[in-house]
C-alpha cells in the first residue's frame, strides 16, 4: 500500500440523473467519502479511499476514475455483487424528495464484521474520515463503523465524521439517535448542521428561537449546539456546521460555523443565483476542514478555506470537485 495522510471509508456509487423525454441519463462516479478523497486529492493531499466493489469489469473501470484523480485505490475490498446507485435530477438536492437509492445487496453493504483487518488496511495513514452515511445501511454495517473507529483509535488517528442525515437510508428499525451517539465518541471533529445533530445526536434545539429565521439566531444556536456536542463528546474538540439556504433550483445562500474549544470563527456569507450542481458540497467542506487542518492554519483560515471549498463546488456538474485551491483561495 501506498503511503497516505488520510483515508476515507464510505460506498462508492453511481449517480444517475435521467432526462427520460430524451432518452439520456448522465452518469457520475460518487458517494459521501468518494468526494472528500477527490477533492483531498485535487488540493495535493496523499489521499486513499476504502470501499468495497465487486470484481468486474464496471469496478475496475469505476476505480480507475478514482486513481485518475490522484486517489490512492490499492485498500479497495474486492467481492459481492454490485456497486450501489442512486437517481436525482441535474441540480436537485439529496435532502429533498427527489432522490431515488438502489443501494440494496450491494457490496459494500454486505462487509461482514469479524472479516477485515482494518489495522493493516490504515497503515501509517494520520486522519480517518467516516460518515453518517454507512450506519444508515443496516446493522452490520453499525458493527463495521465501531470495528474501523476503534482500529482508527488504536493508531492514534485524527477521526472527523460528516452528520450526514438521509432518512431514505434508515430502514432497519434503528434511528439515529441509538446508533450515532456510540459511534461519534471516537471523533476528534464533527461536521454537520445543527438539524442533523439534533436528529442524530439528539442535542438541543431551540425551535421557537428558530422562527426568527436570522443569522445571529442560527449561529447563537451553533455555538450551543456545539458546546453540547463538545461537553458530551469528550474527544471532540472541533465541530463545524454549514448554513445552507435556497429559495430556487439554482439559487444558494452559505455561510460557516466553526468552534475549536470554545472560540468560534464565521465564513463570509456567499449568495448565488447560478447553482449548477448541489451534490458534493458538505463534502468539499469537509475536504477543506481536514486539508486546511492538516496546513496548520489557524480556526479562521480553517473556516473560510472550508466553506470557499464547498461554494465552489456549487458550479461543477457530478459529484468531485475540480476547483483548484488557488481558485478557492481567490473566493475567501
Amino acid at each position: 500500500m501506498k503511503p497516505v495522510k488520510v483515508i476515507t471509508f464510505g460506498e462508492i456509487l453511481l449517480r444517475l440523473s435521467p432526462q427520460l423525454a430524451q432518452h439520456t441519463a448522465a452518469i457520475y462516479v460518487g458517494g459521501a467519502e468518494a468526494n472528500v478523497a477527490a477533492a483531498l486529492a485535487n488540493w495535493g493531499t496523499e489521499v486513499a479511499y476504502i470501499s468495497k466493489v465487486p470484481e468486474n469489469g464496471l469496478s475496475k473501470d469505476v476505480l480507475a476514475q478514482l486513481s485518475n484523480r490522484g486517489i490512492h485505490t490499492d485498500r479497495v475490498l474486492w467481492g459481492g455483487a454490485r456497486i450501489g446507485i442512486y437517481y436525482l435530477a441535474q441540480g436537485s438536492d439529496l435532502k429533498h424528495a427527489e432522490v431515488v437509492y438502489d443501494r440494496a445487496w450491494s457490496s459494500f453493504s454486505q462487509i461482514q464484521p469479524g472479516t477485515v483487518d482494518w489495522d493493516a488496511l490504515l497503515g501509517d495513514a494520520e486522519w480517518f474520515h467516516w460518515s453518517a452515511i454507512t450506519p444508515a445501511l443496516n446493522p452490520d454495517a453499525v458493527e463495521i463503523c465501531k470495528e474501523v473507529l476503534q482500529a482508527a483509535t488504536r493508531k492514534g488517528m485524527t477521526i472527523s465524521t460528516d452528520l450526514n442525515y438521509r432518512s431514505k437510508l434508515w430502514q432497519y428499525g434503528k434511528k439515529p439517535v441509538e446508533v450515532m451517539p456510540e459511534l461519534v465518541q471516537y471523533c476528534d471533529v464533527i461536521m454537520g448542521n445543527i438539524w442533523a445533530a439534533n436528529n442524530m445526536l439528539d442535542t438541543a434545539l431551540d425551535t421557537d428561537a428558530l422562527e426568527a429565521n436570522t443569522k445571529d439566531v442560527y449561529l447563537q444556536q451553533a455555538e450551543k449546539v456545539a458546546e453540547e456536542i463538545t461537553t458530551t463528546y469528550k474527544r471532540c474538540k472541533r465541530v463545524a456546521f454549514t448554513f445552507r439556504f435556497s429559495n430556487s433550483a439554482t439559487h444558494n445562500l452559505y455561510y460557516a460555523f466553526y468552534y475549536n474549544e470554545g472560540q468560534m470563527s464565521i465564513s463570509r456569507e456567499y449568495d448565488t443565483n447560478e447553482v449548477v450542481d448541489r451534490v458534493g458540497s458538505g463534502d468539499c467542506f469537509m475536504a477543506g476542514l481536514i486539508h486546511a487542518q492538516l496546513q496548520g492554519l489557524d480556526d479562521q483560515q480553517i473556516i473560510s478555506f472550508a466553506a470557499a471549498a464547498a461554494y465552489s463546488k456549487f458550479f461543477v456538474k457530478g459529484d468531485f470537485n475540480t476547483t483548484s485551491e488557488k481558485d478557492i483561495i481567490k473566493l475567501i
